[in-house]
């Protein structure tokens, strides 16, 4: 019995990638038995955190960094400091933000429901371009540059950018104006690592915060990420997370590599970030799993992940009505993309989708509305190794030769 039938809930086999709905991405054994050697003794999270700060600097090639619980917390973080930097008097007042700078610029067509985490720091987003009403109603015209510049005013506290494919202007474009105004730019990519460069290309681009979740591809715990940057908003974001009761202001002794404390008028006290916290456990789990990740080990793993796929491909070649192909997935994992022609193989990608689900074991397959209205089936494989690769190729082929 597994530890989770234990309490009464069924394992699910996860082929719909690092989808944080699904549990993410399955943690490597270094990371795990780095988290239960943490877990047996106590230190100082500030401490822990500046520790942290010079391992996540020396990958990223930001000033500093920390480690979060999850990127959206990041973004929640990274908002914050970007409103209120080193004034305590405006952290212990969040989400309160009346009379100070709150406005985050972002182009429309980058909007969508994980900005929630902006929002949740008290901030309003400013949406720039001109969204269309036609068909597909995703459409959006063109963001221009100056469509980024004339939104800005006295009350721009930041301008966010999410660096998916085909986003626009160009996010060179958008720091480039940023830096003109002296107003952060915050880059959630939370999905865009691997590949490795990703890690330090936002950094050296000039981005003043990055957002990076570490239960993806870097295969950290599921509530980890990491928040890296600028030095001054990282000990701002840092100091809206810790747990600040205890120690009187005077008898505090922050890391002064991350928290100048003489530009501080006081302590702050459980800020914006306080149900945000990171685990030590997290920290160090996260720390090792970035520092396991090499591009060397990456490329055997998606190899693996390759060939894998190829015996799934292989168990369904000869069915009617489909058509297969290898693609880059998520994280920089491959995937497999099987097209079903509904009237040949008498069935929808909906269908199959569902069979799968139901079935036993229960297999969760990428089902996001965008694939499976074209008749597409994805399986990723950032999660799996040769018992699921058999298991998902014997259903799939069950459940599309039928």
């Amino acid at each position: 019995m597994s530890i989770y039938e234990r309490f009464g809930v069924k394992p699910i086999i996860n082929v719909a990638g690092p989808a944080t709905r699904y549990g993410g991405a399955l943690m490597e054994r270094e990371a795990l038995e780095a988290m239960d050697e943490a877990a047996r003794e106590s230190v100082r999270l500030d401490e822990l955190e500046a520790a942290a700060s010079k391992v996540i600097a020396e990958v990223t090639h930001a000033e500093a960094g920390i480690v979060t619980a999850g990127a959206s917390a990041a973004l929640t973080l990274g908002t914050a400091a970007s409103m209120v930097g080193f004034d305590v008097a405006k952290m212990n007042r969040l989400p309160d933000t009346t009379g100070m700078p709150n406005e985050v610029i972002m182009p429309w067509h980058q909007i969508c429901g994980y900005d929630h985490a902006i929002r949740a720091a008290g901030a309003r987003i400013i949406g720039v371009g001109i969204p269309n009403d036609t068909t597909p109603p995703q459409e959006v015209n063109t963001t221009s540059r100056w469509d980024i510049e004339s939104a800005i005013g006295s009350n721009t506290a930041a301008i966010a950018y999410a660096p998916r494919p085909g986003s626009h202007p160009p996010l060179e474009e958008v720091v480039e104006i940023a830096k003109r105004y002296n107003i952060p730019v915050i880059v959630d990519a939370a999905a865009e690592v691997p590949p490795m460069e990703n890690l330090h290309r936002f950094s050296d681009m000039g981005v003043d915060l990055v957002c990076i979740s570490g239960g993806k591809g870097i295969r950290g715990p599921q509530a980890s990420g990491i928040l890296c940057g600028r030095r001054d908003l990282i000990g701002s974001a840092l100091l809206q997370m810790l747990d600040m009761a205890g120690e009187s202001f005077n008898e505090w002794h922050p890391p002064a590599s991350l928290i100048p404390k003489e530009k501080l008028s006081g302590k702050p006290e459980h800020g914006i970030g306080r149900g945000m916290k990171a685990s030590k456990e997290a920290i160090i789990g996260l720390l090792v799993a970035l520092q396991n990740l090499t591009e060397e080990k990456h490329a055997q793993k998606t190899e693996y992940s390759k060939q894998s796929l190829e015996g799934i491909q292989a168990r369904l070649k000869g069915i009617a009505g489909l058509e297969i192909e290898m693609a880059e997935g998520i994280c920089g994992y491959p995937m497999l993309k099987v097209k079903i022609d509904e009237i040949i193989a008498g069935q929808s990608a909906y269908d199959v989708a569902l069979n799968l689900r139901d079935g036993d074991p229960s297999i969760y397959i990428e089902n996001r509305d965008r694939y499976l209205q074209k008749g597409l089936v994805v399986v990723h494989s950032i999660n799996m190794d040769e018992d699921v690769a058999r298991i998902v190729g014997d259903r799939l082929h069950a459940t599309m030769s039928a």
